[in-house]
Order: C-alpha cells, then sequence, then structure tokens
C-alpha cells in the first residue's frame, strides 16, 4: 500500500488533511531545504501534535513523495504539444524552472519513478509524446535519455546556485577570485584543450546553456526515430 492508497482520518480537534500538511513541509523546504522538514516541524508549522500526522502518513520519505507529487502539478502544461519535440523540450523546462522554484527538488530527482497521480501524469505525457513512432523500448530508452540530460543539467545548476549562496561569491566572483590560480595552471601547458576554451570559448548564461544542450540530445533521440527497425 502507497501513501495514496491510504485513507484520511477525522479532521479533528485541529482540523487537518494531507493537503495542508504537503502545504507547510512545501513550505518549510522552500525555505531551508529538505533538511529543515521533519514531521515534528510540520506539526508544529500546523499547530498540531506529531503523533497527528502518522494518521496521514508514516514517514518522512512518504512525506516526500507527496512534496514531489505536488511540485510535479506545475510540470504539466495545460496543453500538451501535438509535436513530439515541442512536448519533451516543454516538459524538460518547466522541470527546470519547477526546480529553480523549489530547489529542494533536484535532490529527489531520478530515483525510482514516483507513483503519485502527478507523476503518472508527467511520465504518461513523456511516452505518449512518442507514442506510435517506435516501438515501446525505443520509446522509453528516448524518454530515460532525455530526462537523464534535464535531471543532470538542473543538478548542476542548483548546486552552482547553493555554491553561490554559500560563499557569497557569483559565478563571475569566483571565476575572478581562481583567476591566478587556473592561469598559472593552464601556463604549465599541460591541458591545451582546457585552455583553448577558456580563451576561446564563448560564456554563455545557464538557460542558454540547458536550452542547447536539450536540442542536441532531442535531435539524437530524432535520429534514432529515424532509423529503421532491426
Amino acid at each position: 500500500m502507497t501513501v495514496w492508497d491510504l485513507p484520511e482520518p477525522p479532521a479533528r480537534p485541529v482540523p487537518l488533511d494531507r493537503g495542508r500538511i504537503v502545504a507547510a513541509a512545501l513550505a518549510l523546504a522552500d525555505e531551508g531545504g529538505l533538511e529543515a522538514v521533519s514531521l515534528r516541524k510540520v506539526a508544529a508549522r500546523l499547530n498540531a501534535g506529531p503523533m497527528r500526522l502518522y494518521g496521514f502518513i508514516s514517514t518522512k520519505e512518504e512525506l516526500f513523495d507527496l512534496m514531489v507529487d505536488e511540485v510535479q502539478a506545475e510540470i504539466l502544461p495545460a496543453e500538451q504539444p501535438g509535436d513530439w519535440r515541442e512536448a519533451l523540450r516543454v516538459l524538460s523546462h518547466r522541470t527546470r524552472q519547477a526546480a529553480l522554484r523549489h530547489p529542494w527538488l533536484a535532490d529527489l530527482l531520478g530515483g525510482r519513478p514516483t507513483l503519485g497521480p502527478n507523476g503518472l501524469a508527467v511520465t504518461e505525457a513523456k511516452l505518449a509524446a512518442l507514442d506510435g513512432l517506435a516501438d515501446v523500448d525505443t520509446v522509453m530508452r528516448a524518454v530515460e535519455t532525455v530526462s537523464a540530460y534535464a535531471i543532470g543539467a538542473i543538478r548542476r545548476e542548483i548546486a552552482n546556485l547553493r555554491a553561490e549562496r554559500a560563499t557569497g561569491l557569483s559565478e563571475r566572483d569566483w571565476q575572478r577570485a581562481s583567476g591566478p590560480h587556473v592561469t598559472r595552471m593552464l601556463a604549465t601547458g599541460r591541458f591545451p584543450a582546457l585552455a583553448k576554451a577558456v580563451h576561446d570559448g564563448t560564456d554563455v548564461d545557464a538557460e542558454t546553456s540547458f536550452a542547447t544542450g536539450l536540442d542536441w540530445v532531442l535531435d539524437a533521440v530524432a535520429a534514432r526515430l529515424t532509423l529503421p527497425p532491426g
């Protein structure tokens, strides 16, 4: 039995339901990350005894599942684009935007599939975008590949944002502070490819980098979809 299968107990003496519990947990996570979320803290925010929460959820992991599923409702577009590339592109960008609003989400992406209604709907939207364009195994691998890219890029971006908050240095400030060391290392001649990238490469913002990489992955999927069977 999953947390979504459990009936909700009577809401007394303090009015309580699973939606209010999840909303309180989301607020705590948005303020302080997953480490700020506990059943005790959620109960305190709701002015309820901690034991009351166990009538709705059994573990903190179940609470995390409910939180992720709530945020995944933000990922689903109002209408599914008809073109498969646009559908997967929209879902990937909306996942990134959700993670930027809720940075803790990056820590919970990429594990076992979520089984809540919104999580299942997101998975359905991804698979439906490619349905009929290839055999089911190819469709599944394509969806996995696009998701793997998006999750990896999102985690990298969130990690950079966390480093910025932790150090108080923007990425540009960090680059300036690290510049003398990098210059000395490149001057040794041991890293010619890296030196070329540093001196000649174009620095782009995170959104542009995400969009470019996503287009390349979608190009690869498109090439795979056009291969003859066998």
